[in-house]
């Protein structure tokens, strides 16, 4: 058996008995983006999510998992979860609220269970890639099994 990091992520898919499989690439400080990520693992760009967290302006953390080549489009967020207004969380206070850094940040085994949206294009895949909760470190899934496991709700959220 493969030895991975064993991320909060990992252990948590792990203990609920949730398919899915890991892949580890080179991470480069300089270039933390999810294209890259997506160049590194040879999987298509489409298919390879990035995890973002937001601040809704009255109800709080909202997370929000997008293909890598597009930008959130902040309205269409704001109205899949409800808030008048979102905006990104600041990068100094990822850590302190998600328990995950910049190029590490899985929508998985956060310190609490923030609300998750995903962009309904994941559906389109039998599998997707997003953080495993460590740089360096990929999980593929089945959308299916990510929206079940963690109640997640998906939307059109790409600009």
């Amino acid at each position: 058996m493969e030895k991975h990091p064993m991320t909060n992520a990992v252990r948590l898919l792990k203990a609920a008995g949730v398919p899915y499989s890991l892949i580890e690439y080179e991470v480069d400080e300089d270039d933390l983006s999810g294209t890259s990520v997506a160049r590194k693992t040879g999987l298509d760009p489409e298919r390879v999510f990035k995890t973002l967290v937001t601040v809704g302006d009255k109800n709080g953390v909202f997370v929000f998992c997008i293909p890598v080549g597009y930008e959130l489009d902040l309205k269409k967020a704001a109205a899949a979860c409800g808030a008048k207004k979102i905006e990104m969380l600041r990068l100094s206070e990822l850590f302190q609220v998600t328990g995950y850094i910049r190029g590490g940040c899985s929508p998985i085994g956060m310190k609490k269970d923030y609300p998750v949206f995903m962009d309904e294009s994941a559906l389109l895949w039998e599998e997707i890639a997003l953080s495993a909760g460590a740089r360096g470190l990929q999980l593929l899934i089945r959308p299916e099994d990510l929206i079940s496991f963690r109640s997640v709700k998906t939307a059109d959220l790409i600009v």
